[in-house]
Formats: C-alpha cells, structure tokens, sequence
C-alpha cells in the first residue's frame, strides 16, 4: 500500500532539515511517512548536511575544460568552493574533471530547473497535452500523466537532474550532495558552456 505524504508533512521536514521538497518527499515516502526516520534518511545521505551548508557563500573553486582528442567538441565548467583548500582537494577537482566529461556527453542546457525559461516550459506542457489527450487518456488523469513527462524533460535538459555518467543510478545532484556532505563546505556548480562542431549556436546558451 502506498503511504500518501501530505504538504504539511513535507513543509515540517523541510523546516527540520533544509532540505528541499523532492528531497523531503521521497525521505517521507521511503520511511512510511515517520518524520523522524526521515530526517535520519536524510542525514545519513548528506542532504540535510548540503541543504544547511547552501546559504553559504561560495566564492572559491575551479573553471575546469575538457576537450575531445578530435577537437569537435569542449566544455567548460565553473565549479565554486568556500574555501581555496577545498579548491585544490582531489576529490572536488576529480568531481569537476567527471562533470565536464557528464556534461559533454549528455549535453544539458540549464544547471538547475529554475533557469528553465517559462515560455519554454509552457511549450513543453502544451505539446505534452495534446500528445496526452491525443492518446485517448481520460481528462481526470491528464495532468498528472503530464506532470511525469514534464519530470522526464526535465532529466533530459537539467544538469542537476540527469542520471550520473559515471553512475546512473544517481543523479548529478545526488553525488554532487554527498561530495558536499564529505567536505563539509558548499559547493556550488555556477555555470558551464558547452561548443560542438556543426551544432546550431543557438541551442549553445551558456548557463549561469
């Protein structure tokens, strides 16, 4: 049987932990709706750890490139630390050197879900209606089937959202957390650009 989380639930999460609303929603649905398993849930994973540290100021870091061996395709990306220390820990640069191998292989277009413009949005949902309702779905459940594949759009032009390169069982958010759970500064990834041979430039915004 599937435990139904309510809103008041997740706001009383978030007000515990910081962690933000899909976080605390699936904490909650993991662990039967107990606030306190899910707060535990969330701190053995680092994501109430990462949700605290996100207020802080993260001025330091690294601008780490990739180029391909055939000089096609390049990336760019700038990964901000707290501290110049952190900037120069291996394991924060190796995390740059696979994000920018992430990025050049599944080409995302935002950093996070909020710079997805709105008018793009709203196109995406409409297209997504009228497949919907072209397939014959009932009215009642129509926006929900649409919320799910604007979910999965979202995965597909969202850095933080899609599945790890190098670990697809996680997201790009999720190793990003534990790195900042283990380092124990905010880590932020500020931007990226992403130039390909042959590609329109128009579809080669760089993200800030």
């Amino acid at each position: 049987m599937t435990v139904e989380v309510s809103a008041q639930q997740v706001k009383q999460l978030r007000d515990a932990t910081g962690a933000g609303f899909q976080d605390c929603r699936k904490a909650l649905l993991e662990n039967d709706g107990d606030l306190a398993k899910a707060t535990d849930y969330l701190r053995k994973k680092g994501i109430a750890t990462a949700a605290k540290k996100s207020d802080r100021a993260a001025n330091d870091g690294i601008i780490q490139g990739y180029m391909h061996h055939n000089g096609r395709l390049a990336v760019i990306v700038e990964v901000n630390s707290e501290t110049d220390f952190v900037a120069r820990n291996e394991k924060f640069k190796q995390f740059a050197k696979e994000l920018a191998l992430h990025i050049a292989n599944l080409a995302p277009k935002y950093v996070k879900r909020e710079e997805v413009p709105q008018a793009a949005i709203d196109k995406e949902r409409e297209i997504q209606r009228a497949k919907t309702l072209n397939e014959g779905k009932k009215e009642a459940v129509v926006d929900k089937i649409v919320d799910g594949r604007m979910d999965k759009w979202y995965e597909e032009i969202v850095l933080l959202e899609q599945a790890w390169l190098h670990d697809d069982s996680k997201k790009v958010r999720d190793v990003l957390t534990e790195l900042i759970a283990e380092i124990k500064e905010n880590i932020v990834i500020r931007r990226f650009a992403r130039f390909a041979i042959g590609e329109d430039a128009g579809e080669e915004t760089p993200q800030s």
